[in-house]
């Protein structure tokens, strides 16, 4: 009964095999008044939040979630009226830049070059000289002659470290050209 039993679940989880997500490099204890985005704004600002289980860890999200509530409240984030919360519709935009311009700032005193803030529209170009984790995401930061940008990562650039890139700020994120001439990759 145990081989078959077994076998069973071999084949399961080969059909449906489990799916792992990395919500935060950062542990759950430090994440409710950690001034960036984290996955508890995306979950409390979620039309379809995940069902969390009032037991184990579960409780701690909750309680977690409750923490972020009360500290979003506290920044002007967010809004309680009539026991319903209401977020400011740039929030998660807001902590990510906040947190961006204070990792910015921390790298511009290591780099010694000044930090420049990418725009929609820009085009970006320079040496991808590594990927930067943040609470809110990882990012590439691109150095130039004078300056240096950060803007949102793609696994793909993983093997472009160290090499000349350049791309299009969109609103979706960046389309990438690798290589310095015309025939170089693009990544959208």
């Amino acid at each position: 009964h145990l081989d078959r039993a077994a076998a069973y679940e071999a084949r399961l989880a080969k059909d449906r095999p489990i799916a792992l997500e990395t919500l935060s490099s950062l542990p759950l204890s430090k994440l409710p008044k950690l001034d960036a985005a984290t996955w508890l704004d995306r979950e409390l600002t979620s039309d379809a939040p995940q069902p969390i289980r009032d037991a184990g860890f579960g409780r701690e999200v909750k309680t977690a979630l409750d923490a972020r509530r009360q500290w979003l409240v506290g920044q002007e984030l967010a809004e309680e009226i009539g026991g319903r919360t209401t977020y400011r519709a740039n929030m998660i935009a807001t902590l990510q830049r906040r947190e961006l311009l204070r990792v910015a700032g921390q790298l511009s005193d290591e780099l010694g070059l000044a930090f420049t803030e990418a725009q929609h529209g820009e085009r970006i170009a320079g040496t991808l000289k590594r990927s930067v984790d943040l609470a809110s995401g990882k990012f590439a930061l691109v150095e130039r002659s004078r300056d240096f940008t950060l803007v949102p990562w793609r696994p793909v650039l993983e093997r472009q470290i160290g090499k000349s890139v350049s791309g299009t700020v969109g609103s979706g994120g960046i389309d990438w050209t690798i290589g310095r001439g015309r025939s170089g990759l693009m990544i959208s």
